[in-house]
């Protein structure tokens, strides 16, 4: 077995490795391979795939989050690894030896997957409404000792408007961390820095440089510190970022044709899914619609394809989508290229719920990329913040209801396949003959290779 660490460069494409002068040094020695993506490509759904080697219709994942039909709400974010419908790579290599070690470093699904190490955010939230930035180890004895050498984990830098290097820096440093405590035969790290002002700013260079010079010093640190220690290295993403310029409100169609139920709730609206007759999943730029009459179904599908924003719309048991799950939507809708999908119900932002305006992301009946944006309207961010914090450390009951809920604030999204090849995510290792065009399922059997094959 060879020694590998797997780092996911999350956006990475090869229209910006240009840009990132270590790494664009570092390929030069090595084969890069483009990765058609998975639909949709977004992290929960590409991470299963290139861990299982199916498609989402038989591992699963669907998406970062789902309706769950037992319990009548819709999910995002969760972490439990059994989620996952299908056997795992690390647990074909352990069988094929099972001396092998694997270490999970932020991988999704992470916690009480058949993994030796592992670390996830787990963020505790204490009765008295406090968020305290927190992650969840095993051993468990790990959470302590990463946090104690590297302080808390940078949680508000991972996510939310205060997004920056400091969340990606962190977990490059524990996987050192847990590769000199632990050893492990095979790593996965997931570095996520692009995601987010490729999100708020699409590919604008002028605007996104800095960023790839920050996380490029970090790959800088990892690459150095396992070449130095004969480790084979692995780097991939799960998806490209394209430019979008219009939120296509897919829920607020449905309601404005009679399809969704809201109830009020302290004179704010809150979407009541499991009443409604139709309603959609956002992710991104794909969207799950779930509709209780069946006989609605060709009724929704044309309202949707006649909907100016909507590439496609299919049905969840069209092979050509391959997702054809019992946790998928009735109707699959792509966006066109230039768009994605909100998760926005309501049609006056006077009942918009409160989380709306707050980062929330197991609250919110879909994704929400605004929750890195600061509304505009606020004329002192910072002042404001820092009164709601302080008010919370006094005992006040408050809430940070900072978000913007405009929508017209992103220019980046993904979900779907791009047109332009260039937007694909890639695949860079020292391998040989591997085609120039892979899919994603192959990601499985590469990496496999990776350890059981290749020598370094």
């Amino acid at each position: 077995m060879q020694k590998t660490v797997v780092i996911n460069v999350v956006g990475l494409t090869s229209k910006l490795l240009p840009k990132m002068p270590f790494l664009a040094d570092w390929v030069k020695s090595k084969n890069i391979t483009t990765i058609r993506p998975c639909v949709p490509a977004v992290t929960c759904t590409a991470q299963a795939t290139y861990l299982t080697g199916k498609t989402a219709e038989f591992h699963g994942i669907i998406g970062n989050g789902w309706w769950y039909a037992d319990t009548k709400e819709v999910r995002f974010w969760q972490q439990s690894n059994a989620l996952i419908q299908s056997p795992l790579l690390w647990d074909e290599l352990k069988n094929i030896n099972p001396n092998i070690t694997v270490c999970n470093m932020f991988w999704w699904f992470n916690m009480y997957a058949n993994v030796d190490v592992s670390c996830t955010p787990r963020p505790q939230y204490r009765a008295d409404g406090q968020k305290i930035p927190d992650i969840y180890t095993f051993p468990s004895s790990l959470r302590d000792e990463l946090q104690q050498k590297l302080g808390q984990f940078p949680l508000f830098h991972f996510w939310g408007p205060k997004t920056s290097i400091k969340s990606s820096q962190w977990i490059a440093e524990a996987s050192i961390i847990a590769d000199k405590s632990k050893n492990p035969t095979l790593t996965f790290i997931y570095l996520p820095h692009l995601d987010y002002n490729i999100q708020r700013f699409g590919n604008d260079f002028s605007k996104i440089s800095n960023d790839l010079v920050e996380i490029d010093t970090v790959l800088k640190q990892l690459i150095q510190y396992y070449e130095s220690n004969d480790t084979n290295i692995v780097i991939l993403s799960e998806y490209g970022i394209t430019d979008v310029n219009k939120p296509i409100h897919i829920n607020r169609i449905l309601r404005i044709n009679n399809y969704i139920s809201v109830r009020i709730e302290n004179k704010l609206e809150i979407l009541d899914a499991g009443a409604s007759q139709a309603f959609a999943v956002a992710d991104h730029q794909v969207a799950h619609v779930y509709i209780k009459d069946k006989e609605n179904i060709e009724k929704i599908k044309l309202l949707l394809e006649n909907t100016d924003g909507v590439e496609k719309v299919f049905y969840k048991n069209d092979a050509k989508v391959g997702l054809n799950h019992s946790r998928c939507g009735d109707l699959i809708v792509i966006a066109a290229d230039n768009c994605w999908f909100t998760y926005y119900f309501w049609l006056d932002d006077a009942f918009a719920p409160d989380y709306a305006r707050m980062v929330d992301i197991h609250k919110k009946p879909g994704y929400d990329p605004a929750e890195m944006i600061i509304n505009k309207k606020i004329k002192f961010p910072i002042l404001t913040i820092i009164w709601k914090l302080l008010k919370k450390k006094l005992g006040f009951r408050t809430i940070m209801d900072i978000i913007s809920i405009d929508a017209n604030d992103i220019k980046g999204s993904h979900g779907k396949i791009p047109k332009d090849k260039n937007d694909f995510p890639i695949y860079i290792s020292n391998q040989k003959n591997i085609p120039h065009l892979i899919d994603a399922i192959e990601v499985y059997h590469l990496l496999k290779n990776e350890v059981i094959s290749y020598k370094l």
